[in-house]
């Protein structure tokens, strides 16, 4: 099966099908799909959703799909990679920062069920169509604040529509006392705490995940960490039944020297020193 691939941020393409030109495939990059005109079957990670014109139908890199058309049908693609929306985070509410575009693409829910439009949110999506496609003509839409908050509008279409036919949309959903525990369950293992893997394990945007934490809870992440850390450390210390050598292991630090060394830089002083007070 095909995988396709797009270099370039954000890409708009319109075209018209009698007999869809792409077999089963997938992505590396996400696609919202606009029916400006036709009607068929879209084949969708196994599930087949009729569409017709003014459906719309949004394609993370995870999916598989293709379309069956039954009357001729005019697409509308836009088409962009992971790091368009993180190269627009000064632009982005603190909604769509937390909850990105991206996992909201992914919602389940989305890939089931064919959303059903009223007649307000199928003009509005028309004409925000219609405006991308213009603006497309004219100048750069990768860009373009213009073009980016045209295509967040798109997604508070869905998210309307979605409540409107009591959709839920699922995993989205940030609690800040799963972030902590989560702090804690892993403070043993360095890589698992890094600002990338816990942003990607709770679909926050990276680069904005160190102040969101900081605003959250009135201290940096980098800063909670090392305390969190240095706390259970000191608590081995106390108990003095294991060895520096073991605790060492524990935390994840390549030897005694590397425990020595950080525990010293946050208390002034040597382990050694710190186990006879």
């Amino acid at each position: 099966m095909p995988k396709l691939n797009q270099f370039k941020t954000l890409m708009i393409d319109e075209f018209e099908d009698e007999k869809f030109h792409l077999p089963l495939h997938s992505h590396t990059y996400y696609e919202i799909i606009y029916i400006k005109k036709g009607s068929g079957v879209h084949h969708l990670n196994n599930n087949l959703l009729p569409y017709k014109t003014g459906d719309l139908f949004v394609i993370s890199p995870e999916d598989e799909h293709y379309f069956d058309i039954k009357k001729s049908t005019r697409f509308f693609y836009i088409k962009f990679t992971d790091s368009y929306f993180n190269s627009k985070q000064n632009l982005t509410c603190d909604e769509f920062l937390i909850h990105t575009p991206e996992s909201f693409m992914r919602n389940k829910t989305l890939k089931e069920t064919v959303l059903k439009l009223d007649d307000p949110c199928k003009t509005i999506l028309k004409n925000t169509i219609e405006n991308i496609a213009a603006y497309n003509c004219h100048t750069d839409v990768s860009s373009s604040p213009i073009v980016f908050y045209q295509i967040l509008s798109i997604f508070g279409l869905i998210k309307e529509t979605m409540r409107g036919q009591n959709l839920v949309v699922k995993g989205n959903s940030i609690d800040n006392e799963q972030i902590t525990s989560y702090i804690h369950q892993n403070i043993y293992n360095p890589k698992l705490v890094q600002i990338k893997a816990i942003a990607n394990h709770f679909n926050i945007a990276e680069t904005y995940f160190s102040a969101y934490f900081k605003r959250t809870f009135t201290i940096s992440y980098r800063d909670y960490i090392h305390n969190l850390r240095t706390t259970l450390i000191e608590k081995r210390f106390h108990n003095n039944q294991l060895p520096i050598k073991q605790i060492a292991h524990e935390f994840g630090f390549t030897d005694e020297s590397h425990l020595s060394n950080y525990f010293k830089k946050r208390k002034n002083m040597k382990p050694t020193d710190y186990k006879k007070l």
